[in-house]
């Protein structure tokens, strides 16, 4: 099967854009009305969503070792699956504890299907070379919340969000399963190097604690940007409307942070695309505080755009320092704890508001700066582990 890269990243991008749009995005247009269908508080099903999210981060090194010996064309294709079952009960709950067991069954699933997943994939088929690979599917995949969220808003006000569920569901049998198991390429000898593998034995060192730091703080800041934005513009002077087209910002600003990887920053290390990455938010909090609301744009523009930079980083950084063997296992070790932070960034921050007010970006800037003064620990080319 072919390895070109432009059919792959437009599978991958795909496959990605359905994933994110199906999971991560759905309780920002679904958790009410679910709530209300099973009179219960949405927080709730933000709790769900949370547990799903620490599952996920809990089976990232197992599942990037996975890929590491079989390819992810299975990984992927089974995360679909997965995907589409914990969807279908989903749109059956009828109950909280239907509820949860649902996103622990898309948790699993986005553990087996988000980026983490893809970026191992991309490093099993191309090795040193997947960076533009991994920006590429970044690029695509950059759209799944301008694509998600409207489709599941018409879906819900259509059909309802039982079948909306339904209906993402479907579309990881009906475009997902097949475009991640006809354009990824098998790996020849999986099975027998499955048969045979052991657990590799890979340092917890100081790259590896500091790198796992880095992605954690950089995506707490990311975590409580996605669930409380308007709320901190609003709080610091801007109006409802204000805050509403900062928000809007993002997304683009994010895609065109990642053509900017794609098109300059890739002649540098990714470690100076991570160092711009965590300097965008405080630069743009830093504007804003000195502006007041009027300036709510600018902070989503710096913000989206650190944001945009640091996804691809979170691939392109490891697989850089420590190279392509045992890249997935390795990617899941480092990325747990920020998939952790990520599920506790939303509570946190919230009770932060509560007492702070705006005043809660000085927290998110200082995590940002933090993750940027430990990334000057990390060398360039440390050794690498022998093949």
């Amino acid at each position: 099967m072919s390895t070109r890269p432009v059919p792959i990243i437009l599978a991958l991008g795909t496959t990605q854009t359905l994933a994110w749009a199906s999971s991560m995005y759905l309780p920002a247009i679904l958790a009410d009305p679910i709530a209300r269908d099973l009179g219960v508080s949405p927080n709730w099903v933000f709790a769900a969503f949370s547990a799903s999210l620490v599952l996920s981060a809990l089976l990232g090194p197992r599942i990037g070792r996975q890929i590491d010996l079989v390819g992810g064309r299975s990984v992927l294709s089974i995360s679909n699956l997965v995907l589409a079952a914990g969807l279908v009960l989903l749109g059956f709950a009828t109950s909280v504890s239907v509820l949860v067991m649902a996103w622990l069954v898309l948790g699993v699933g986005m553990g087996a299907g988000l980026y983490d997943a893809a970026f191992a994939a991309l490093g099993r088929i191309y090795g040193d070379a997947a960076r533009r690979s991994i920006t590429g599917i970044t690029l695509i995949a950059g759209f799944a919340s301008t694509v998600g969220w409207p489709l599941s808003a018409w879906g819900l006000e259509t059909i309802g969000w039982r079948n909306t569920c339904f209906a993402w569901a479907a579309a990881h049998i009906l475009i997902g399963l097949p475009l991640n198991w006809l354009m990824l390429p098998a790996v020849t000898g999986a099975k027998a190097a499955a048969a045979i593998a052991v657990k590799p034995q890979i340092a917890i060192d100081r790259t590896m604690v500091v790198l796992a730091f880095v992605f954690a703080a950089a995506w707490t800041v990311t975590g409580a940007m996605a669930a409380h934005l308007p709320r901190i513009l609003e709080a610091a002077g801007a109006t409802a409307s204000q805050a509403v087209f900062a928000g809007a910002l993002i997304g683009p600003a994010q895609v065109l942070a990642r053509i900017f990887e794609a098109s300059f920053l890739s002649r540098f290390h990714p470690l100076v695309s991570t160092r711009i990455a965590c300097i965008t938010h405080p630069i743009g909090a830093a504007v804003l505080a000195l502006a007041g609301g009027g300036a709510a744009s600018l902070f989503a523009i710096f913000h989206g755009t650190g944001n945009g930079i640091l996804t691809i980083a979170r691939g392109t950084l490891p697989l850089a320092i420590f190279g392509p063997k045992d890249y997935g296992y390795r990617l899941g070790i480092i990325g747990a704890p920020a998939r952790m932070a990520q599920a506790a960034a939303p509570l946190l921050f919230g009770l932060l508001i509560d007492t702070m007010g705006s005043r809660v970006l000085m927290v998110s800037s200082a995590l940002s700066l933090a993750a940027l003064l430990a990334l000057f620990l990390v060398p360039t080319t440390p050794p690498r582990p022998e093949a």
